[in-house]
């Protein structure tokens, strides 16, 4: 390969990885219309939480925490992205502060285990990819509870049992993620061979 072709080959991949983040993140967003309110602590059950996990499992931990940080940054800066329309900044003062938190660290994570699979390894990437869910989900879980303690006053057994109702839900919608990355890797298995 010459040099002329190597630093564009690096520029097109740049605009490739800067597409795909700026896809999930758009992705993630449109998912904060999908909210069914549910127990007492005021948080919703959305399916942006599993989209974040989808990001983390498609793109890998940089490009995966990226697309979660571009979608914070967008509420941040006044953008409805969260469910019910709200902000991320209006958010930060709210009981879920723990798992916009979540989010981000839980899409880096999810990326860096699920991208020990090999590409064009069906099985290996199922495991990997279900393991890398239910870290995620631990993550979010965990870090949300923080956040009830935090914000709502509650004590952390209490915003342990709050999160209760939407466990069934969640592994249901993670285990959804998965399937669907499963179905992305295969048709385009060179986003493994990339390990981003």
């Amino acid at each position: 390969m010459t040099t002329a072709a190597r630093p564009a080959r690096t520029s097109r991949s740049a605009v490739q990885d800067l597409a795909y983040i700026a896809v999930f993140a758009a992705l993630i967003i449109v998912l904060a219309f999908v909210s069914i309110p549910v127990g007492a602590a005021g948080v919703p059950i959305v399916l942006q939480n599993a989209a974040i996990v989808l990001a983390g499992l498609v793109l890998g931990g940089r490009r995966g925490f990226l697309a979660a940080a571009l979608f914070l940054f967008l509420g941040l800066i006044g953008l409805p992205v969260l469910a019910g329309g709200r902000t991320t900044l209006s958010a930060l003062a709210g009981p879920t502060v723990g798992y916009l938190v979540g989010y981000l660290v839980s899409a880096g994570v999810v990326g860096l285990i699920a991208y020990r699979a090999r590409p064009r390894k069906r099985g290996e990437q199922a495991i990997w990819f279900t393991v890398a869910a239910v870290v995620g989900l631990l993550l979010q879980y965990t870090l949300g509870a923080l956040g009830l303690v935090w914000r709502a006053g509650l004590s952390l057994t209490e915003s342990i049992i709050a999160q209760g109702a939407f466990i069934l839900p969640d592994v249901a919608k993670f285990a959804f993620m998965v399937v669907i990355a499963l179905g992305i890797h295969a048709a385009f298995p060179d986003l493994l061979a990339r390990r981003k």
